[in-house]
């Protein structure tokens, strides 16, 4: 049997969208019985905390992954009703879930957002954003900030972009002082984060365990030396970790060598 040759998908229209993905911890080590109740019991927290959340779920282009679920929100949500309103009653919705169960059987969740470019592809979507959401999902700090946590039952990632955008300045009730800033490096990917455990202070410890250092340059390549964030404050005020006030933010510069430094 000759196989067809490969014929690319009509040209599709990409859109800026809210990309949101959330997988269950230690889900592996479920048994088969207990991984479909989780996964029932995962479809039932998400769509209770959308619908208190004035969200509609029906309207989610949403992509199953059996421990998780990707979801690609319709053109218009506004961003701070899943950073606010949608994240409080996921948070209350998991605890409610576990408030009867032993330990080993808690649901305990990764959450990741950004918003991007997405478009529809024959797998699902394509886009920067769907792979963003992906890689921060995945971030080993994330994960080791949940496991430190142990009275936690959700932990947020969230986009520079977003945190810039929509928290940094304390709207839509909104606690910027509750977010840390993390460097995320998963494969090829390699961006700044803020992540959140909703009830948990970043004065907690799993804060501390779980931010590595600056970004490293890949195996093979040399070092570009110290990193600095462009970062430049005039009478800003320290908010958390970050600062508000006269700020102007943009992508880390190195330091120039000594030499070509402005006097």
């Amino acid at each position: 049997m000759t196989a067809r040759p490969y014929a690319p998908p009509p040209e599709a229209t990409p859109h800026r969208r809210l990309c949101l993905a959330a997988d269950m911890e230690q889900y592996s080590r479920l048994e088969t019985r207990a991984q479909s109740v989780m996964q029932a019991d995962l479809v039932r927290a998400l769509d209770e905390a959308a619908m208190l959340a004035g969200l509609d779920r029906a309207a989610w282009a949403r992509q199953p992954q059996g421990d998780q679920e990707l979801a690609i929100l319709p053109e218009g949500t506004p961003e701070a009703s899943i950073l606010g309103p949608f994240v409080r009653h996921l948070t209350a919705q998991l605890a409610a879930l576990n408030a009867h169960r032993p330990a080993t059987i808690r649901m305990r969740l990764r959450l990741a957002v950004d918003i991007g470019i997405v478009e529809d592809a024959a797998l699902g979507h394509a886009g920067p954003a769907p792979v963003a959401v992906a890689r921060y999902l995945s971030a080993p700090q994330l994960k080791t900030a949940l496991a430190t946590a142990h009275s936690a039952n959700l932990a947020v990632i969230i986009s520079d972009q977003l945190y810039q955008d929509v928290v940094r300045l304390g709207n839509h009730d909104l606690d910027p002082s509750q977010y840390v800033r993390t460097h995320v490096r998963v494969k090829e990917f390699g961006n700044y984060g803020w992540m959140h455990l909703p009830g948990h202070s970043p004065d907690d410890e799993w804060s501390s365990v779980s931010i590595p250092a600056e970004p490293q340059s890949p195996p093979g390549e040399p070092d570009p030396g110290p990193v600095l964030l462009s970062q430049h404050v005039r009478e800003g005020v320290t908010v958390g970790r970050d600062v508000i006030g006269d700020v102007t933010v943009g992508l880390p510069s190195h330091t120039p060598p000594a030499d070509r430094c402005p006097r």
